[in-house]
């Protein structure tokens, strides 16, 4: 960091991102994007919109909003669309969060928790999950800030109950509960339900996975329109033009053809099904997951190494080098195709193990 660099930000521990080879030709395994590309209706409906690029883009995202409070059956005033998830969950910290309500969050979760509450100087809790990866409600009684609560969860995929999640919203209706449901597409139970029971609930939700468009970044919350409106505030007072004329037309055009997102997401879920099937032949302990990864360890194979020597083989995937998580590694679901390679490199890279510890 240069001299000039605040004070107030030289311990910040940036969010690692996962990686984004250049030049050789990976299976990538290691970001939970999509397998699938957008239909091409989206591609066009970004086309015509080029022209227009010298213009500023709408800071409602009216025609988006309406599109998706009618697929959601909401109305456009409990929405606010953002430039990707991160955005809806970073305006959450500003918003709701100081010193009197601090943050709290699992201490295994998304990684970008932590930092967005360092870098609005937020105080914060990690609450730890219990040994089976779940998240105990009753564990967030006391707390009397923000719960913020990946459902499901990553990296371990799980999925808190829509009764747990009730649970933290009674426990204490003065505070906000933040259902992160970036992944709720692939068999969890969204929250978006309880909107009109509980004022005190947000859902943050993404156009990145379940719809394909990881690359423009559009995301949105959802809640009670005072709620919203307090979003709104952190919005026009950072970023305005937050979601640009491209994203805004390509949100339109997959939520017009919505049918194609949810059979590639059926399809998804299908081979995530087979997949941990054949992990769990090979030894592997794996997760109950319902997004569109597997959370994975082998009791004879270190996690890190693993990583590695998948990478040698040109597929990539994740590992996270915290505790309680350093054993197990993190798996995208793929194509078939993807899938099959993967699964046929472990299988060899466990067969040339067993050989090597051959008396």
């Amino acid at each position: 960091m240069s001299r000039f660099f605040s004070e107030k930000y030289r311990e910040l521990e940036a969010y690692v991102p996962g990686e984004q080879p250049k030049g050789q030709t990976y299976i990538k395994l290691n970001t939970n994007e999509s397998p699938f590309p957008p239909g091409e209706w989206v591609a066009e409906a970004v086309r015509s919109e080029t022209e227009k690029l010298r213009l500023y883009s709408d800071p409602e995202s009216t025609a988006l909003r309406e599109a998706l409070a009618e697929k959601l059956s909401l109305r456009p005033e409990q929405l606010i669309m953002t430039n990707g998830s991160d955005e809806a969950l970073n305006y959450a910290f500003m918003a709701f969060c100081d010193d009197a309500h601090p943050a709290a969050f699992p201490d295994i979760t998304y990684g970008f928790y932590p930092v967005f509450a360092k870098i609005n100087r937020v105080p914060y809790t990690e609450i730890p999950l219990k040994e089976d990866w779940s998240v105990d409600p009753d564990d967030y009684r006391k707390v009397r800030g923000p719960v913020f609560v990946a459902n499901p969860n990553a990296p371990t995929g799980l999925q808190l109950p829509l009764s747990g999640m009730e649970k933290l919203l009674q426990a204490n209706p003065d505070r906000m509960v933040v259902a992160d449901e970036a992944y709720v597409d692939f068999g969890g139970d969204s929250a978006l339900r309880l909107l009109d029971r509980y004022d005190n609930l947000l859902v943050v939700r993404t156009f990145s996975k379940s719809r394909s468009l990881a690359g423009l970044r559009l995301g949105f919350a959802a809640g009670n329109p005072e709620v919203i409106r307090d979003l709104k505030t952190m919005q026009y007072s950072t970023n305005p033009y937050n979601v640009d004329r491209l994203a805004q037309a390509a949100g339109i055009a997959c939520l017009s053809r919505d049918e194609y997102n949810l059979q590639n997401v059926r399809e998804i879920i299908r081979i995530r099904e087979g997949t941990k099937e054949r992990l769990r032949g090979m030894g592997f302990e794996v997760t109950d997951s319902r997004a569109n990864f597997v959370f994975v360890r082998h009791p004879a194979f270190p996690s890190s190494e693993l990583r590695d020597r998948l990478r040698e083989k040109g597929i990539l995937i994740r590992w996270f080098n915290r505790d309680r998580i350093r054993d197990w590694n993190r798996i995208s679901i793929g194509t078939e195709k993807d899938m099959d390679a993967l699964l046929r490199a472990i299988s060899a890279m466990l067969q040339t193990e067993n050989e090597e510890r051959k008396p």
